[in-house]
């Protein structure tokens, strides 16, 4: 069976980037866009790598990355800007395959195994792509080249920013022998938590399992940690791969008792959530709430309307009315979840085997 060519560009700090790009007063200095710190639930969406170094990160609250950075400068989003700029990386992709598969804005799979141009090497097709997007957008991007999605993704995460990265076919199984298992997509911070505490620290470790002990501790995705420590990956890029929702959703570091805390976290998560659907320009018809109890019990609640929502103050509004129907008084929850789904055509992408873009903080 012919191997794939699978490249993984992911765009260095992109909002800020175009930011600083668009904006000579932030270069060189650490700026998030994002919501401010002086109002309720501003959450940071891009840092710069000028903030990264103070420990600023993507999700996080935006007074938390203030108390980090004290000379933090927050820039509202011009998600407009940012459109306009992915259309035109999409076009630089599109001279060298239309197998490609967006994740968001800022990041993208190709499938090179036939490129348009006939060039024949994937690497050489990455080092194209970067050259044109620095040449033409002033921009720098990382790539990661390799023959399954799973290793090109992790590829280009290992040399940001503007960097290149091949893993080639013999080197596959051993390096994800080596990889910790945090490095995992897929693997949030509560299941890397749970496999250190199992003594899983690499991939090493989690290949002395059998696929019946993965799937009897870790689910369906067990099958999936089975196949990609031994570097196994049959996705194809999906070019019009459909998300039916998009959503948002924490686990608390304790047990949340008090409605107002309760209210609070759900304003900080649909702020997360709104902030996806703005970089997708989505709207739908049905707000969520999802609820995990310190038994672990999980239900859920649904509102569904006449027409299409997407603006911050109806999801937050929705999600606390559903929440109080469920007599949260007294209840002690570990995980508060707000999504959004029936886009009524609309299509957003994401690269794992869930319909939902999830965020674990």
């Amino acid at each position: 069976m012919r191997r794939r060519k699978i490249i993984h560009i992911d765009m260095d700090a992109f909002y800020a980037s175009i930011e600083q790009r668009d904006h000579p007063q932030y270069r060189g200095k650490p700026i998030a866009v994002g919501g401010s710190p002086d109002g309720r639930g501003g959450v940071v969406a891009t840092a710069s790598y000028e903030a990264r170094k103070f420990g600023v990160r993507s999700a996080m609250p935006s007074k938390k990355a203030q108390q980090l950075c004290a000379d933090l400068i927050f820039v509202r989003p011009r998600f407009d800007v940012y459109k306009e700029v992915s259309r035109k990386i999409r076009e630089i992709f599109q001279r060298y395959t239309d197998l490609i598969e967006p994740l968001s804005l800022d990041e993208a799979y190709l499938d090179v195994t036939e490129d348009k141009q006939n060039i024949g090497s994937a690497i050489e097709i990455a080092k194209l792509i970067r050259q044109a997007i620095r040449d033409e957008l002033q921009l720098t991007a990382s790539a990661g080249v390799s023959v399954n999605k799973f290793v090109a993704k992790i590829a280009s995460d290992m040399n940001k920013p503007d960097g290149l990265t091949f893993i080639g076919p013999s080197r596959i199984e051993r390096f994800m022998e080596r990889l910790p298992v945090e490095k995992f997509h897929g693997v949030g911070k509560v299941t890397a938590e749970k496999m250190k505490k199992m003594g899983l620290h690499t991939g090493a470790d989690l290949k002395k399992l059998t696929v019946a002990e993965l799937i009897k501790h870790f689910g369906k995705t067990g099958r999936f940690f089975y196949k990609i420590v031994r570097g196994i990956d049959d996705r194809e890029v999906q070019p019009n791969r459909e998300t039916k929702s998009v959503g948002a959703e924490d686990t608390f570091p304790y047990d949340l008792v008090a409605l107002e805390e309760m209210h609070d976290q759900i304003e900080r998560i649909a702020t997360i959530l709104h902030e996806r659907l703005e970089r997708y320009g989505l709207k739908g018809r049905t707000v969520t709430l999802k609820i995990k109890y310190h038994d672990f019990r999980i239900v859920t609640r649904s509102q569904s309307f006449a027409q299409p929502v997407g603006d911050l103050e109806t999801i937050i509004a929705t999600a606390k009315q559903l929440l109080e129907a469920t007599d949260p008084v007294d209840s002690k929850i570990r995980l508060l979840g707000v999504s959004l789904s029936n886009f009524e055509g609309l299509r957003v992408r994401t690269d794992d085997d869930s319909d939902q873009l999830r965020l674990e903080l």
